[in-house]
């Protein structure tokens, strides 16, 4: 049966890194605004020597860091697991979970993902209480997505990742192939300067609107077999050239032509797409979920003030800690959004 809503809020991370070049300071003042806002971090590690180092700068007095392994990293590949391994045998204690991406056929090899799963958690076990999560990365169907988190179901310690850019993106691309099969383009490979976008925008954003359902559909089907979920948050839009996610929630694309009197479309979820989420999130039995700010995609200076000046203070060119300064405003006025959001 699912799981009653209950009170106790979902713990919220957010990005811990340093987004451009320059030195620690960079990490010093993450930490000065994480601290501010009482965010928990989420580190990108992609060797232990990278961990051993960012996971010094992490805010005390807050929820223990998540870690997102490197990409590369593939559990059903024997090298990978035994290095996963050490990075939980060393830092397991000092982390509330590790992040890792899924691969496309793990559901095909469903016993050998259980296999992997079940090393994994005799280490995570054996260390202490942090999770490994997979996450939803490579694009299968959700269905097979949710067999997987119920071949985890005897398994301690490891649960499943739901990014709801990933998600959302590869569920409004098939949607779309759906409401027009006459279009051979897949949606990701058209642009706002497409010429025939204003004759295709109306299916594009009823495709676009097709993710956030697939994002509550998954939830609760977690929900439902009681999966531990860790979630990364960020926004996005199909027809936004490169990376189309990891932005912010009120961030919208702007079109060269108007549409619905205004020129710029709806991303996959918005404000209220994420309030919707945010709600979904708190059906978890407590304890069960978590959520990570994944947003990197800010573009921006900001100007440094008060107590952030002196972390600087040996800088000739302040522009890298105006420009990290406005990726970390981002982050806290999501953090303040979350808080304003949540049920």
């Amino acid at each position: 049966m699912a799981a009653a809503v209950h009170d106790t809020p979902v713990p919220l991370h957010a990005l811990f890194q340093r987004r451009v070049n320059g030195d620690d300071a960079l990490l010093r003042l993450a930490r000065l605004r994480f601290e501010q806002f009482g965010l928990a971090a989420e580190i990108y590690a992609g060797s232990a020597a990278e961990l051993k180092h960012t996971i010094a700068f992490v805010p005390t007095g807050t929820r223990l860091p998540m870690v997102h392994l490197s990409r590369g990293t593939d559990l059903l590949r024997a090298a990978d697991r035994a290095d996963v391994v050490a990075l939980v045998r060393r830092f397991g204690g000092r982390v509330s979970g590790f992040v890792v991406h899924d691969r496309l056929d793990m559901p095909a090899r469903l016993s050998e993902f259980q296999a992997a799963a079940a090393e994994m958690s005799r280490a995570l076990v054996e260390t202490g209480t942090a999770r490994l999560f997979v996450e939803y990365a490579a694009g299968s169907q959700p269905a097979e997505f949710v067999t997987m988190g119920a071949a985890l179901d005897a398994i301690p310690q490891v649960g499943l990742c739901i990014d709801t850019g990933h998600v959302g993106i590869r569920e409004s691309r098939r949607a779309f192939a759906r409401l027009r099969p006459d279009v051979t383009v897949d949606l990701a490979h058209l642009e706002p300067g497409d010429p025939g976008l204003p004759a295709l925008v109306d299916d594009v954003q009823s495709a676009v609107a097709a993710g956030l359902p697939a994002v509550l559909d998954l939830v609760a089907a977690l929900v439902q077999q009681g999966t531990p979920t860790h979630f990364h948050l960020h926004d996005g839009h199909p027809l936004i050239r490169g990376l189309s996610d990891h932005f912010g929630f009120q961030n919208r694309l702007a079109i060269p032509f108007i549409h619905n009197g205004v020129r710029s479309l709806d991303p996959l979820f918005g404000v209220s797409g994420l309030r919707t989420i945010l709600a979904a999130t708190q059906a978890f039995d407590a304890g069960q979920a978590s959520l990570t700010l994944e947003i990197h995609q800010v573009d921006a200076r900001l100007p440094l003030a008060g107590d952030a000046i002196a972390l600087f203070s040996d800088w000739r060119d302040l522009t890298n800690a105006e420009r990290m300064n406005a990726w970390l405003a981002v982050l806290t006025e999501h953090a303040v959004l979350v808080a304003a959001l949540r049920p």
